[in-house]
């Protein structure tokens, strides 16, 4: 894969990615508008957030990371891909069953691990309720993770990208027919999650199977290829949990401000649309092709690879950070403030989506730096960085929670995701050559920056004379568009005059790529 290949892969990944985050940012702006930042809300949110957070520990954190590298290499050494692909979808549905039925009969012990503050009041029982109905979700999005694996290692990106526009589609369809035939919002949000994981397993498999793999059923059995894949996943497994400790953390500081669920998770949905974009489109991307490249010994091109990566990564992403701090409270108030969600809602998200973007940048560093090490099979250091960033983000959690309440969470996550990227770093020092960043990248960072900076100056001087539009009926709309068309003018003009980047490179980019 040459370098304008690896960055139409980045772009492809993260076109589709960002429709399904628009999508998905539409069913976001109803279930605000609907259900507020009350109990229900809460109470949902806590249950969805349980088989994703599992999910992101089995398939995401752990599988994938190990799986893909050695799928990808034994498709690049002409072995029995498809073989161990079978063992390792059989054997992760059976594991996946056993759990889930134990997740489901301990409902309420989860719930109290994640939201104890929830304890004595309806948040709980509801809590419950939508947690045993969600959470067969993980079984059918975890095998659904392992396909989309299987498809990005052949290339196959634009699938597995658009999947998730599925599930938000099937969201927003629910709510509108929950408001038209007076169904409970809470309860059809509910069972709209597993229907939505039968949805993107579906499709994925269909996916796979034109992709021309069978899977057929076989029953699971501890192959020497599954016993040096668990061997590997387990730090990943491990490191993956320390991560969800974190949020766990995160929930549980918030849990005892009413509201402070609520204000997070939108908080998060906004910051994750930047995130999603760049960072997933890297993940996907960048693992397979390291992976591949590690097999063939060609130093010089993962070294391409990665420093391609990075710099696509920045190049995005500090512009977003900027942006989300400076006019975090518009980008709120206009997108979300209506219905049962109110002017203090608006205050208090925008404050948590400030410390979210402080950390944006660090949030998709980690999704570059992560494939450096397991796409050589290591799992063991990312997970003892992990336990670090994770005792740090406790820390900081609870010491600052008498003083910043709530938002304690969201600066401590951010903090905790820096010491993350900052050890990951470190850690290249013993890869050699491979990883170190090239001349291009050191010449280009700085001038992203700077031309981010400036951008954030020409917004936040817009902000100051839109103020009375922001805040005015359907003017705010036109507003923020404006100030949004503003942001993206200042910084690519900057950019070009600066030569932090080159208009050339988003053509070449955009440039129709081969179909797979």
């Amino acid at each position: 894969m040459s370098q304008i290949r690896l960055v139409k892969g980045f772009v492809t990944v993260g076109g589709w990615t960002l429709g399904s985050r628009l999508v998905g940012f539409v069913r976001d702006v109803m279930m605000a508008a609907y259900l507020g930042a009350g109990p229900v809300a809460e109470a949902f949110l806590i249950a969805f957030s349980l088989p994703n957070m599992f999910r992101r520990f089995f398939a995401e954190g752990a599988f994938n990371m190990a799986f893909v590298p050695m799928f990808s290499k034994k498709l690049e050494g002409g072995e029995d891909a498809e073989g161990f692909a079978r063992d390792a979808y059989w054997g992760m549905t059976g594991v996946l069953l056993i759990f889930t039925l134990v997740g489901m009969l301990t409902m309420p012990l989860l719930v109290l691990a994640m939201a104890s503050g929830f304890r004595g009041d309806a948040r709980f029982g509801l809590a419950v309720i939508f947690g045993n109905i969600a959470f067969p979700y993980i079984l059918f999005i975890s095998l659904t993770a392992l396909l989309s694996g299987m498809l990005n290692a052949t290339g196959r990106f634009m699938a597995t990208a658009a999947v998730p526009i599925l599930m938000n589609a099937l969201f927003i369809a629910a709510m509108l027919l929950a408001d038209h035939w007076d169904w409970p919002m809470g309860m059809t949000l509910a069972w709209t999650v597993p229907v939505s994981g039968v949805a993107q397993l579906w499709f994925t498999w269909i996916a796979v199977r034109r992709a021309g793999y069978r899977l057929r059923f076989e029953w699971p059995r501890m192959t020497p290829d599954l016993k040096r894949l668990a061997t590997i996943a387990a730090p990943a497994v491990l490191a993956g949990g320390v991560v969800q400790i974190n949020l766990i953390v995160g929930r549980q500081v918030a849990s005892f401000t009413e509201g402070a669920v609520a204000w997070l998770s939108y908080a998060d949905r906004l910051y994750q649309l930047p995130l999603g974009v760049v960072g997933i489109a890297i993940g996907v991307v960048l693992l397979p092709d390291l992976s591949r490249r590690l097999r063939a010994g060609d130093t010089e091109g993962g070294r391409a690879s990665f420093n391609r990566g990075a710099e696509f990564a920045l190049m995005l992403t500090v512009p977003a950070a900027v942006a989300l701090v400076v006019i975090a409270y518009p980008l709120v108030s206009v997108l979300f403030e209506r219905g049962a969600f109110g002017e203090q809602d608006s205050t208090n998200t925008a404050w948590a989506l400030a410390a979210y973007g402080l950390g944006l940048p660090a949030f998709v560093l980690h999704k570059v730096l992560q494939p450096l090490y397991y796409a050589r099979e290591d799992t063991k250091r990312p997970f003892y960085f992990a336990t670090v960033s994770m005792v740090l983000n406790a820390g900081l959690a609870l010491g600052l929670m008498p003083v910043l309440g709530y938002l304690a969470a969201a600066l401590a996550t951010t903090l905790a995701a820096w010491a993350m990227v900052a050890q990951l770093w470190w850690g290249t020092r013993l890869m050699g050559d491979a990883v170190h960043t090239d001349a291009r990248f050191r010449t280009r960072v700085w001038r992203i920056v700077l031309a981010a900076l400036g951008m954030g100056l020409c917004l936040w001087g817009a902000a100051e004379v839109l103020a009375p539009m922001l805040a005015r009926g359907g003017a705010r709309y036109l507003a923020l568009s404006l100030l949004v068309g503003l942001g993206m003018v200042s910084y690519f003009g900057l950019g070009a005059l600066l030569g932090a980047f080159h208009l050339s490179d988003f053509r070449s980019a955009l440039k129709r790529a081969p179909r797979h």
